[in-house]
């Protein structure tokens, strides 16, 4: 892959329905000098109960850092996706088909309204050297994710092999972004914790409220310095809903040639449906682009419930949200994605 020019993210900010303090990580910093994210490879095994690591500091930030769906006004607001058995959105749920659920209590939905304003977008892309006869699959799939987005998104793309590189954003015109791609060679090892980390950190100085991941690889990692467990905790704590695509060989159920990738897709599975989102795994890769286009409209089809809790302690804890919907005519089953909690304020 070729050197990739560094690029510096200016954001602005977008006024929202009610006062909601959003989550947003204090500022952190990796080099002290740009709001550019890096990220260090292994070199060496760490002695037991030494923390070792590009960003100390930053951990050190995240752990004291502002939780999702915080607010002044005990105000909770949840973001919710209802598709069909087809993976399309359902556009015409009332209030009244809505049930709203904080650690097992039922809870009094106060509104219900569609949200389809802009969405800061960060697209992770595995150029590592398993990807190198399914490029043009990742090519194709990202030109359809921006077809049916929203004009006013802003974006940041990701590409992922030994280590973590962001190579466009915002200001970058589509034309330009796609001559990058075409210049790419996949090469290298899968740092795709890694890479979610990374977009996870950018997203915390995003110009919109509304923040996605989508994530496009053919399977597990293999070469990060942020293990699971880490990144698990960095998506229960943002406020960003994460999808992720799993391209696979084409046979009648996906084909795992290592144990990153069977792993892999577990991971992504656990840590996209956390946030709201989910993970597809595609058998053929001509499906590949229309799961991109599909997690596209649907971010322009969300729902969002807002209730206050009946729980008034501010404790700190995490509080477990449940959602279930009913289907206003019985026709089939409906797949209710949503944020799974939330930690209250302290």
């Amino acid at each position: 892959m070729r050197p990739v020019q560094r690029i510096v993210f200016s954001f602005g900010i977008r006024p929202v329905r009610y006062l909601v303090i959003p989550l947003c990580f204090v500022p952190l910093c990796l080099q002290a000098q740009t709001d550019e994210v890096h990220i260090q490879t292994r070199q060496v095994q760490k002695p037991a109960g030494q923390v070792t690591g590009p960003v100390d500091e930053a951990d050190r930030n995240l752990r004291n850092s502002s939780k999702p769906f915080r607010s002044d006004v005990n105000l909770v607001l949840v973001p919710v996706t209802v598709r069909d058995d087809l993976n399309e959105p359902i556009t015409t749920l009332k209030k009244d088909n809505f049930n709203i659920f904080e650690n097992e209590q039922e809870q009094k939905i106060e509104d219900v309204w569609k949200e389809d304003g802009p969405v800061s977008v960060g697209i992770i892309l595995d150029f590592s050297k398993s990807m190198t006869n399914k490029l043009d699959t990742e090519r194709v799939a990202l030109r359809e994710f921006f077809n049916n987005a929203n004009p006013e998104d802003d974006y940041f793309v990701v590409a992922v092999s030994d280590r973590p590189e962001v190579i466009a954003n915002s200001t970058d015109s589509r034309e330009d972004l796609e001559r990058r791609l075409a210049e790419v060679v996949p090469s290298g090892n899968t740092s795709l914790l890694d890479g979610i980390y990374v977009g996870i950190r950018k997203m915390s100085k995003a110009r919109y409220q509304r923040r996605a991941l989508l994530i496009i690889s053919d399977g597990g990692d293999n070469h990060s310095y942020y293990n699971a467990k880490k990144i698990r905790n960095m998506a229960k704590e943002a406020d960003v809903l994460m999808y992720s695509i799993g391209i696979f060989d084409n046979m009648p159920v996906p084909v795992f040639k290592t144990i990153e990738e069977k792993l892999g897709q577990r991971l992504l599975t656990t840590i996209t449906e956390l946030t709201g989102g989910y993970t597809l795994a595609a058998d053929d890769r001509k499906k590949v682009p229309e799961m991109a286009a599909e997690i596209s409209r649907q971010l322009r089809e969300q729902y969002v419930l807002a209730y206050r809790p009946k729980q008034t302690v501010r404790d700190g804890k995490w509080r477990k949200i449940k959602v279930q919907v009913t289907s206003p005519d019985s026709s089939g089953r409906l797949h209710v994605d949503h944020k799974k909690g939330y930690f209250s304020p302290a």
